[in-house]
């Protein structure tokens, strides 16, 4: 039996990393443009940016609702 390629086994042990356009955001919290912005702006929501586009990691989105959950809760 021959064991799988490099590449494979690589890819199972890293979760791959989804990236959300800022009009995706918009619809996910339902928020406007410059809401989403202002979040981007302040390091509130962290981002990439990929020549002029700017994308948002999945995980950063989760981190920031995470984050806004704990602080109406306390």
């Amino acid at each position: 039996m021959t064991s799988p390629p490099l590449a494979v086994l690589h890819a199972e042990a890293a979760p791959a990393l989804d990236l959300l356009t800022v009009p995706q955001v918009m619809a996910r919290l339902q928020l406007s443009r410059s809401a989403v912005y202002d979040l981007l702006r302040s390091g509130q929501l962290a981002s990439i940016t990929l020549g002029r586009a700017r994308r948002i990691p999945t995980h950063a989105l989760t981190d920031f609702i995470h984050t806004r959950l704990e602080q109406e809760a306390a």
